[in-house]
């Protein structure tokens, strides 16, 4: 199993890296490798898919890896009509064989059956679905049935609705026929949130069971824009037994079909390879999800790192510069910035105005020093003072909030000259719970290329803080994140004495209304009966219609929950949806 992280559009290069993992795996003894989902052009390519000549590019690519492996590769493939779309397939790459002729078409050995188009998915936009499973005859002296990603998930009744029909019984049906095949697989770019891996595992175990051979999954790995991708690739045999590989880690999960004990893991040789956490396998016996393996919150924090260091290598950004303030929210995102890339290739920038406390300069000062960041202070209190001279009387006149908002946007004016001038990029600091709220600044604290943490609830900010405490202790570096600025109380510090539960409820509770509103679906009734206070529910959700127009406005930010803001997050720009409740 390939477990390969691609750039998207980037064909040469991702033909290299599928290369370079297919030596590796042959070295290591392996008869033939599977890539991931559409390998050879990355997921997701969007709307380069209407390009035609990148789909024909792409397919003449895919059979065209420079390989003594037989290899099957993920790739768009050409319509045979042009008034149709492309499919999402698996070709043969690799050295001629008895079984393969050289044509092109004959080397098409699956084609893509089940097209989500629910949640991040639009895969109707772009492909042509087809009516009948993949089968890959010695290869490798091996048969195998092929499916890709999506194609499995309905057996197993993982997916919203009902499909006209499974994959996954079509390839059961030929073995009951007599059709003799080792094992299926499955060429995957199932994207990551915090609850998907068990999910995932128990598809690939439903699989098994039913084929009554192991199943194996191939899935991408690796941040592509806002999605991410945690590899793991697996094996699950019709016992119940599985063998997981590493996530946020580029490599070959070595796959015997007959030993699950004689399964191995080989780290990518490519120099700029995604390498994130543990290289161990994790193996499985029937009825273990594995979820006590898993830690929530190191799974997150490597998550959140790894699509900061995919999307700076991805877009050839060399350099990050942000904000820091002393607040829990900055001092975390410095902490995935310099884990991400590097704290040497980081600039911290602290910009005190009036309202700013002391105890906060010294808390920022202490986590940049304590991340090894290049650090500045800039006082804001002359730039406001100027601007104040010139807009004083409509500032003083309006409402109270127009003149806090002035601050944050003065800091971006300092933060983005720092970022034009180096050739960095700005990342923000804001959370997923202010976001909701409307708890960010249009031109001011969104202003930036990247929102590491736009999909981490507050309380979760505050685990990953004490994560990366922890993590810097045992290994004798002190620790990033003050005590002060773990327990002072939350504030902008835009105005005097100024906390965000002045306004808003506390952060466990807002997290936990938030929570099962954008990703429970329940609504003010439902939340009211599951006994949240009525006003508390209200203006929660109030406060998260009004402030739409924010979040379209916002940076990508690396989905880790189950529905982030984004492209899973459709709601309208101007509505007036009622939030009150009947009676």
């Amino acid at each position: 199993m390939l477990q390969l992280d691609p750039t998207v559009g980037d064909l040469e290069q991702n033909c290299h890296r599928i290369a370079n993992l297919a030596k590796q795996a042959e070295e290591a003894g392996a008869v033939l490798g599977v890539s991931t989902e559409l390998a050879v052009c990355g997921y997701p390519p969007r709307d380069l898919l209407m390009e035609h000549d990148f789909v024909e590019r792409s397919m003449k690519a895919a059979l065209s890896v420079p390989t003594n492996l037989p290899v099957l590769v993920g790739t768009p493939i050409p319509a045979e009509d042009d008034r149709m779309l492309p499919t999402n397939g698996v070709v043969r790459a690799g050295p001629p064989s008895t079984s393969i002729t050289g044509d092109e078409h004959s080397r098409i050995v699956a084609e893509k059956q089940l097209l989500p188009t629910y949640d991040v998915f639009d895969e109707a936009r772009y492909f042509s679905p087809k009516n009948r499973s993949g089968l890959a005859r010695s290869v490798g002296g091996l048969t195998l049935g092929v499916t890709v990603c999506e194609d499995a998930w309905q057996s197993a009744g993982l997916t919203p609705s009902a499909y006209a029909q499974d994959p996954i019984e079509h390839i059961a049906g030929w073995c009951r026929q007599g059709v003799a095949i080792d094992a299926t697989v499955n060429l995957s770019a199932s994207p990551f949130h915090t609850e998907k891996f068990t999910t995932r595992l128990a598809v690939a175990r439903h699989a098994a069971s039913v084929l009554n051979h192991p199943f194996l999954l191939a899935n991408q790995v690796g941040g592509n824009d806002d999605l991410l991708f945690d590899g793991r690739s697996l094996v699950a045999w019709p016992d119940g037994r599985a063998v997981i590989a590493p996530s946020w880690h580029e490599g070959v999960l070595m796959v015997d079909l007959a030993d699950p004990d004689s399964c191995a893991w080989v780290s990518s040789t490519e120099g700029d390879a995604l390498s994130i956490g543990s290289t161990d396998l994790m193996v499985l016996e029937a009825g273990d999800d594995g979820s006590a393996l898993v830690d929530t919150i190191e799974e997150l924090t490597n998550a959140v790192v790894s699509g900061l260091a995919d999307y700076c290598r991805k877009s050839s950004i060399h350099s990050i510069v942000l904000g820091l303030s002393g607040g829990i929210d900055s001092a975390v995102a410095a902490c995935v910035a310099a884990a991400a890339i590097g704290a040497s290739k980081v600039t911290g920038l602290a910009m005190p105005s009036r309202h700013s406390s002391q105890h906060s300069i010294d808390d920022a000062v202490h986590t940049a020093e304590a991340l090894g960041l290049e650090h500045r202070l800039h006082e804001i209190d002359a730039m406001h003072a100027s601007v104040e001279t010139v807009i004083g009387d409509v500032l003083s006149n309006g409402h109270p909030v127009a003149g806090e908002n002035l601050q944050s946007r003065l800091r971006a004016i300092v933060v983005m000259g720092y970022a034009n001038a180096n050739g960095s990029m700005a990342i923000t600091t804001g959370n997923k719970s202010e976001i909701a709220q409307g708890y960010c600044t249009l031109y001011g604290d969104m202003a930036g290329g990247y929102a590491p943490l736009g999909d981490v609830y507050k309380m979760d900010v505050y685990a990953m803080a004490d994560f990366f405490n922890q993590r810097a202790k045992a290994e004798g570096l002190p620790a990033p994140v003050s005590d002060s600025t773990m327990t002072k109380p939350p504030s902008a510090e835009l105005a005097p004495d100024q906390t965000d539960q002045d306004t808003l409820p506390p952060y466990d509770l807002l997290d936990d209304v938030l929570r099962s509103h954008i990703e429970g679906g329940l609504n003010a009734d439902d939340l009211v009966a599951e006994g949240f206070d009525e006003p508390v529910v209200m203006d929660v959700l109030q406060r998260l219609e009004r402030n739409e127009h924010k979040r379209w406005q916002m940076p990508p930010a690396p989905r880790v929950s189950r529905r982030a803001f984004g492209q899973g997050w459709r709601r309208p720009l101007a509505s007036n949806h009622d939030w009150r409740r009947p009676g």
